[in-house]
């Protein structure tokens, strides 16, 4: 992302989350082979899981374009009904599909979309085989689910997903702010978007742009 840094404007942050928007890198490259396979999975659901802010709801959003699925809470799963999927092979996404407490509710839901031949996405940050799942049949039909983690990023893909974050706020940074802030941040996805957005609510209270001496000063009050 070249060219000259320009005044942040307070226009929300819209992330774009289109199939064409994210970034493919080895770390990830499993999962997304796995979305695009859909709808050849071998079992009703597969397990997207990865750390914090690495991709998975971005993913999530590029299956249910696929699949028109519906997008079910976790706190809200114990509402669902059949008609809140309407199409002739059922689907939907589970986000934090490990906080989920009502688990006969998942169970049932499991089995009705494994009956209409549909297909779920359950996203966490770890395998179902690490959740603390008490009722037994539920367990096993989750531990058996396939499962496509996202792993830690490396240099390359942090370079690559700060100038994303920085463009879904509509900001044009210069490519020495990103080097300064790749040396001295901490390798995570959740890292990143902190930084950018620090980074922009400091820049729009200053009224100027991004610059490495703001950038210092913002790591500095971060702690970084």
């Amino acid at each position: 992302m070249n060219g000259p840094v320009q005044l942040a404007l307070d226009l929300g942050v819209r992330p774009a989350l289109g199939r064409e928007d994210f970034l493919v890198a080895p770390i990830n490259a499993e999962a997304v082979a796995w979305i695009d396979r859909w709808p050849d999975w071998p079992l009703p659901a597969l397990a997207l899981v990865g750390p914090p802010g690495c991709g998975k709801t971005h993913l999530a959003h590029v299956w249910r374009a696929q699949s028109h699925a519906a997008q079910l809470a976790a706190d809200a799963v114990a509402g669902w009904a059949p008609g809140d999927f309407p199409g002739e092979k059922p689907a939907c996404i589970i986000e934090h599909a490990d906080r989920v407490t009502d688990e006969a509710a998942l169970f049932h839901l499991y089995n009705f979309i494994a009956e209409g031949a549909g297909t779920m996405l359950l996203t966490a940050e770890t395998a179902p085989a690490r959740w603390s799942t008490r009722l037994a049949d539920l367990a096993s039909r989750l531990r058996a689910a396939p499962v496509a983690e996202i792993a830690a990023p490396d240099d390359a893909l942090i370079e690559a997903v700060l100038v994303k974050l920085f463009a879904d706020r509509q900001l044009r940074v210069a490519p020495e702010v990103v080097s300064f802030l790749l040396t001295r941040m901490e390798r995570s996805f959740a890292a990143a978007r902190a930084i950018v957005g620090a980074l922009d609510g400091a820049a729009m209270r200053a009224g100027r742009g991004i610059t490495v001496p703001l950038a210092r000063d913002v790591l500095g009050r971060l702690g970084r």
